[in-house]
């Protein structure tokens, strides 16, 4: 795992400010932890660069037929070597729906730059369908820090600038834990741990009911759709898959 040399000295003051200020979140242990005396299950890890065994594979380079279209039955996105391609159709939901997950993105804005700031290979991934990781090309080029590369789009911004160049993959490797409604009708956060290109950028930031702006879902559910979003710019992803934590 790679970290970059800011790192050390942000996170710590982001979650003293955090503490101090009420807004640091973490979601409590997942009910089916392992327990300490407890051996942990095995998961084959897969080929190297490839999913896990128990992972959900969402896109394989082959075809769509795990997604549905935004506007249509049918995803409207171009495969071709391997490689899905937005288009102005609408964006693609993913026919199972998650909560708590592991995702892994790879994504590439085109390689020749056009346009500037949120014009700018601009795409999202959302998690439940309401919750946005920013794809955005923010290789010198600046936006608002909340809206750029990485950012949990409008809430915050990421740690670090981690993008390459335009037009070569990146990866994105989100561990999510959804917000959940409790017996006391109180919401227990989730929150967002985000690592781009093997970089962190977002550390257990916390995820409220409260969806992201012009997200296409809203509300709070119990499980949700993967949505890539189409907005306007030919993004491209590959290696897209899912494990429910």
């Amino acid at each position: 795992m790679i970290f970059h040399r800011h790192f050390r000295h942000s996170v710590p003051l982001l979650a003293v400010a955090g503490l101090i200020l009420g807004t640091w979140a973490c979601p409590l242990p997942a009910a089916d932890a392992p327990k300490p005396d407890q051996e942990p299950p095995v998961v084959d890890p897969g080929p190297v660069g490839g999913p896990p065994a128990d992972a959900i594979v969402l896109f394989d380079g082959k075809d769509l037929t795990q997604f549905r279209g935004e506007r249509s039955p049918e995803p409207k996105w171009k495969v071709e070597g391997g490689v899905m391609e937005t288009t102005p159709g609408g964006g693609l939901f993913s026919k199972e729906e998650f909560t708590d997950c592991q995702v892994h993105v790879e994504w590439a804005s085109p390689s020749v730059p056009k346009g500037s700031g949120q014009g700018r290979g601009n795409s999202g991934v959302y998690l439940m369908g309401r919750y946005e990781i920013q794809v955005l090309d923010c290789h010198s080029n600046k936006t608002y820090p909340n809206g750029q590369c990485g950012a949990f789009y409008g809430h915050s911004a990421p740690l670090v600038n981690a993008c390459r160049k335009p037009g070569e993959w990146q990866s994105y490797d989100i561990i999510f834990r959804a917000p959940k409604k409790l017996p006391d009708g109180k919401v227990q956060p989730g929150s967002f741990t985000v690592l781009h290109n093997g970089i962190l950028i977002q550390d257990h930031i916390p995820v409220g009911e409260k969806s992201t702006a012009a997200a296409p879902l809203s509300g709070l559910v119990e499980k949700g759709p993967l949505y890539l979003q189409d907005h306007g710019n030919p993004v491209r992803y590959r290696n897209v898959w899912v494990r429910r934590l």
